[in-house]
């Protein structure tokens, strides 16, 4: 999870310009905040860090729907006693990233996720094991194959990105050689292993010329980001394999991880060089940086479904995608639907086996791919090629933005600076204050959000506080399909329609007239929720 946070993160940080011209940036930084947010509660102390809950066998014991699970929801967390430098590494990386994506936006959340990032870098550092071996329940399934000290030097170049400060930068060149950030010439990057990551990373610094005094140390790490490009393109000497069809071929289970991955990798390290105006140094010669991104177009066309097959594994994308998912939610009929109770045991039987397509589409999903051959069975059982994860899309979202871009037409060695989506949520005051403050960051949105508390009480100890939040239609249209997304909600709301996890209109109400006002409460003891409009129409 840490890891698909620290990818969508890269991937707006490289990429935000065009996701913002195309309207879709404040749906990636939500996505992102979510994520966050959890991780945020997951760190209550600065040596504490929760990295699981529940167990494998227990939960794979059963098929069910999430809101009809009944399986223990046991905490496992890693602490100075019992340390993980992996789980603690990956995740400094994630809040340091994600503190880039939110600098401009929100300030104030932006820094504490560095707070956090930087507690967990220590912690991660100062007490060294690997993650496994204190949640020995995660062995089974995500085991740590390589170790802790890839997430060390990721967790820094991050942290170093982040921040600037030297110190970071200062671990990189001190412990490039010792920990494996510049002997390990690699040919996969994942959620275990990052040296391809931080070999990338470290390239860029030194491409902007941060190297100083470790420029020597800095030279081995490029020299090894170079040698995985190569790798992909089939110009190195120890090459990746491929499909007849084309695709990067690393495993059977879930193959299409190491797809997205290693293709993010590629278009990043393209407009590094090409912003350097650098080329690629292969065995087999120089190669221009075109061709990376070129290597990373031809695999997301392949999982787009061009491919010998014509399959797209991306669910719900084209006319030929997978409609048997290994997925518990996606396989058995919604709640909403059919409200029944389905038992442990009782959804393998009924759902799990049945040869039909899934009755709710996970659209987006990309699953696991085809085996080395370009073969693929559509079937819930066979979970190496029909699992989606999380970390399977995260490194697509930066691709997707910049092969949507054209010529990205910007230098990528240039400070980072995520720009500000139209509809961003302004950070709610530390406390409750009786004066109105409008929600939405832009004066030329079509909606204005007013949001004020109206009353306060005291009851058993805890003060609770009533909002009224007004949203009034500023366009000369009619405003039709609104969405909201409202977060740091802890109490009921009272004149809106709730679908999934967003909000619409009430029931007695379908559409907003032009100058027309529309106003919801909701009362709970805690800050002002966060309210923003996730998408409308106007007519």
């Amino acid at each position: 999870m840490a890891f698909t946070i620290t990818m969508m993160s890269w991937s707006i940080i490289e990429y935000g310009k065009p996701m913002a011209a195309n309207g879709e940036l404040g749906h990636a930084m939500e996505a992102v905040k979510w994520g966050t947010d959890y991780l945020i509660k997951a760190h209550p102390e600065p040596y504490v860090l929760y990295g699981e809950v529940g167990d494998g066998n227990t939960d794979h014991y059963c098929w069910q729907r999430p809101e009809d699970m009944t399986t223990d929801r046991h905490a496992y967390k890693i602490d100075p006693s019992n340390p993980g430098s992996d789980l603690a590494g990956e995740t400094a990386a994630a809040m340091a990233a994600a503190s880039i994506v939110f600098r401009r936006s929100n300030p104030a959340y932006s820094s504490e996720l560095l707070h956090h990032a930087y507690q967990l870098f220590d912690f991660a550092d100062k007490y060294r094991g690997k993650y496994d071996s204190s949640i020995t329940v995660a062995q089974k399934y995500y085991r740590s194959v390589s170790g802790y000290n890839d997430e060390l030097l990721w967790a820094a170049a991050w942290l170093y990105q982040a921040s600037n400060n030297q110190y970071y930068l200062n671990y990189l060149g001190k412990n490039g050689d010792s920990m494996g950030g510049t002997g390990w010439a690699m040919t996969e990057f994942g959620w275990d292993v990052k040296y391809a990551g931080v070999q990338t990373l470290v390239a860029k610094f030194l491409m902007q010329g941060k190297a100083g005094m470790h420029a020597p140390v800095f030279e081995r790490y490029h020299q090894k980001a170079e040698h995985f490009m190569c790798s992909l393109i089939g110009k190195g000497t120890r090459n990746v394999q491929k499909t007849p069809g084309g695709l990067m071929f690393r495993q059977r289970w879930n193959n299409m991880q190491f797809v997205t991955s290693a293709s993010f990798l590629a278009t990043v390290y393209s407009d590094y060089l090409a912003s350097s105006r650098g080329t690629l140094r292969c065995a087999a010669g120089n190669v221009a940086p075109t061709q990376l991104l070129s290597f990373a177009k031809s695999q997301v066309d392949y999982l787009l479904g061009d491919n010998p097959r014509g399959t797209s594994y991306m669910v719900g994308y084209g006319n030929n995608f997978p409609r048997q998912v290994h997925h518990r939610g996606s396989s058995i009929v919604s709640i909403k639907v059919d409200s029944k109770f389905i038992a442990c045991r009782q959804g393998y039987a009924a759902w799990y086996t049945r040869k039909a397509s899934d009755p709710n589409v996970l659209t987006g999903a990309v699953v696991g791919g085809p085996d080395a051959y370009d073969n693929f069975a559509d079937e819930r059982d066979n979970y190496e090629q029909t699992e989606p994860a999380t970390y399977n899309n995260a490194p697509l979202l930066g691709i997707l933005a910049r092969l949507g871009s054209g010529n990205s037409g910007y230098n990528q060695l240039l400070p980072e600076a995520v720009p500000v989506p139209k509809l961003v949520v302004a950070k709610p005051k530390a406390e409750p204050k009786a004066k109105s403050t409008p929600n939405s960051a832009t004066t030329s949105s079509p909606i204005s959000i007013q949001q004020k508390m109206t009353t306060s009480w005291n009851e058993k100890g805890r003060t609770y506080y009533r909002f009224s939040i007004v949203m009034t239609n500023k366009s000369s249209k009619t405003l039709k399909d609104l969405k909201l997304s409202i977060s740091k909600l802890y109490g009921p709301i009272w004149g809106l329609t709730k679908s999934g996890n967003s909000y619409g209109f009430p029931t007695y109400l379908n559409s907003l007239p032009a100058g027309k006002s529309l106003e919801f409460v909701y009362i709970h003891a805690a800050s002002p929720a966060d309210v923003s409009v996730s998408s409308y129409n106007l007519a």
